[in-house]
């Protein structure tokens, strides 16, 4: 690829993006939080920076759909004493999937990131319930390269980049006042913005590439539970064919690297800056924040 995530070190405190080869030591992904209705709900913090630092725990959480928390999951995300919950998800997944269910007092705010028709696709494809259509929309390597595009376009989109930009500004200025952002799945919307924020921090890139990762073991059971589930109800002979739009995989994230390589002339800083919107002193503020 044009980009190797290995070249895009970014400390809050300097003004461009510094290649690096450090050999800090990957920390393990940030801390699970287990809960009945979602399953990829993590701390952001606990991981280890180049210079030595920490980010600190306890203040930025990412998160599947909260559609489905029971009873039991808000007295758990009451405990984690939140400000501020980002929604990602367009108007369409929360049609069907329906709203957030958060502890008295909190609010989602809805900002909506495309997902270039991903959740739509996946609707007509598996209520066909026709083997041949899921094959011509799915198969062949067509599943992999159509999330490689949904990408490319959090570089490319205009929209998604002030979603993305208002979202890391939300966390430089809320102070320690824990926040909490996500998606449907938790995994590529949310999965981009963790991956953004974490290289900000300069976090060493093996470590943030492992917290991106991560959604596929937390992920793996329900969405294998999904699959037989499918196949049994007779709506896909071969649900094997989503496994490409269930998983996260660093061909995706090169997909977007790529982009930026394109947009912004390789540099992750750029497309901070110039592509979010974000100021320096925005970026000074995360690391300030975050960081210790």
């Amino acid at each position: 690829m044009a980009l190797t995530r290995r070249t895009l070190l970014m400390t809050a405190t300097t003004a461009a993006l510094m290649a690096t080869t450090g050999t800090a030591g990957a920390s393990t992904a940030g801390r699970h939080i287990p809960l009945q209705g979602a399953v990829n709900v993590r701390d952001l913090g606990g991981h280890r920076t180049y210079d030595g630092e920490t980010v600190r725990q306890g203040l930025v959480y990412r998160a599947d759909g909260l559609n489905r928390l029971t009873d039991a999951d808000l007295a758990t995300l009451s405990g984690l004493r939140l400000t501020k919950v980002i929604d990602f998800r367009i108007p369409l997944e929360v049609q069907y999937d329906g709203p957030d269910r958060l502890p008295d007092g909190l609010v989602p705010v809805s900002r909506p990131v495309t997902d270039n028709g991903l959740y739509a696709r996946l609707r007509t494809a598996i209520g066909s319930a026709d083997p041949v259509q899921q094959e011509e929309m799915l198969g062949g390597g067509r599943a992999a390269a159509f999330m490689r595009e949904v990408y490319r376009t959090f570089v490319t989109s205009a929209g998604n980049r002030a979603q993305f930009g208002a979202t890391l500004r939300d966390i430089a200025s809320a102070g320690r006042a824990p926040l909490l952002y996500h998606c449907t799945a938790g995994k590529d919307r949310t999965g981009w913005t963790s991956w953004l924020l974490l290289t900000a921090l300069g976090v060493p890139e093996r470590t943030v590439v492992a917290d991106y990762l991560a959604s596929n073991t937390y992920r793996a059971a329900y969405d294998a539970r999904l699959r037989a589930y499918l196949k049994q109800a007779g709506l896909m002979q071969n649900p094997d064919l989503l496994i490409p739009l269930q998983e996260v995989r660093t061909e995706y994230l090169d997909a977007a690297l790529a982009a930026v390589s394109e947009a912004y002339g390789g540099s992750l800083y750029r497309y901070l800056t110039a592509g979010l919107g974000l100021e320096h002193r925005t970026l000074a503020a995360l690391r300030a924040q975050l960081v210790g």
